[in-house]
């Protein structure tokens, strides 16, 4: 099979794509023939081996998993004689945490990981881009700040992969939605429902002397320390960007009390996608893709996705076959 390889850390040039052996499920595994999967800002670092404490999974001075790629839709092609949740044909997406390797034709899967069956009203395209960033943005809204209706949650990078579907998933829940992002983003946020978009090239939203409840950074460009001000006085400050600062921050809040701050990692998504997919096949929830590339492509995708421009998400089309 085809997959794209990378055998040290560095630059997108890296990436090569090469013939590697296909896998075989175990009897509790199925093998997905891989339609579509993602470029995130996150497997850009991991190419790069960042940040430094991430080699401590990813391998100390060479990548020990040497195929990327934590997005993916496809279908199954086999499973093993112990698996019930799914069979041959079922069309699913999933994440592969740890593990990576959706930057290939086919991924192995264990049956009790990250994997649900596909929205039916998507094409592999659009439920591969929901993967990581939809579910990121559920869990740090519904599991970690427990958002209620009425709340003020203000989305810093609301124009990213996270931040499209964190203004989404908080309007779902009754929040009044602030969106923050740049110029050329601003009714891109606004279509999506967020109740008020703010321009960060114009206007400071920590120093406007409004208040929030949350404020989710999905970008890591604003610190705790920045935003304090700017979260009322239980507010919840949670970012998806992590430094052995911010863990002391986060640590000494917790102890205090008053205004917190927090971030949480979640590998396991199951749950995540099967409450997402219904939000999708009721028209509650959609994808934004800036750009697609075909798997012979892939270096060009990372290149443009460490630009630090793209609205949404970046998505990697494995088969010509890209049906509902």
């Amino acid at each position: 099979m085809r997959a794209v390889v990378h055998t040290e850390y560095g630059s997108p040039d890296v990436l090569e794509l090469k013939e590697v052996e296909k896998p075989v499920p175990g009897d509790n595994e199925v093998l997905v023939k891989v339609h579509a999967t993602t470029v995130t800002a996150t497997e850009t670092e991991m190419r790069r081996g960042k940040p430094a404490w991430g080699r401590v999974i990813l391998g100390l001075t060479k990548p020990k998993r040497k195929v990327l790629g934590l997005d993916f839709s496809g279908e199954i092609e086999s499973a093993g004689k112990e698996v019930k949740r799914f069979r041959q044909g079922d069309q699913v997406y999933g994440f592969t945490g740890f593990g990576l390797g959706a930057n290939a034709e086919y991924v192995r899967m264990p049956e009790a990981g990250s994997l649900v069956a596909k929205p039916a009203n998507m094409t592999y395209e659009e439920a591969a881009a929901v993967v990581d960033g939809a579910s990121t943005a559920l869990f740090f809204l519904r599991d970690k700040a427990n958002i209620q209706r009425g709340q003020r949650v203000l989305i810093h990078g609301a124009s990213g992969s996270i931040g499209t579907f964190a203004v989404q998933i908080a309007k779902h829940f009754g929040a009044e939605v602030i969106g923050v992002c740049s110029t050329t983003n601003v009714e891109l946020v606004r279509s999506l429902g967020a109740d008020k978009v703010i321009d960060y090239t114009k206007e400071d939203f920590a120093r406007s002397g409004e208040t929030y409840d949350v404020i989710f950074d999905t970008v890591g460009r604003c610190s705790f320390s920045d935003c304090k001000s700017a979260l009322r006085p239980r507010g919840l400050y949670l970012t998806t960007v992590v430094s052995p600062r911010f863990l002391l921050q986060m640590g000494w809040t917790w102890l205090t009390g008053g205004r917190k701050a927090a971030t949480a990692m979640s590998v396991e998504k199951t749950e995540g996608l099967t409450f997402l997919k219904e939000l999708i096949e009721t028209g509650k929830l959609r994808p934004v893709i800036d750009r697609s590339y075909p798997l012979e492509q892939i270096v060009e995708a990372h290149r443009y996705v460490e630009t630090g421009r793209k609205k949404g998400n970046v998505v990697i089309t494995v088969t010509s076959d890209n049906r509902n």
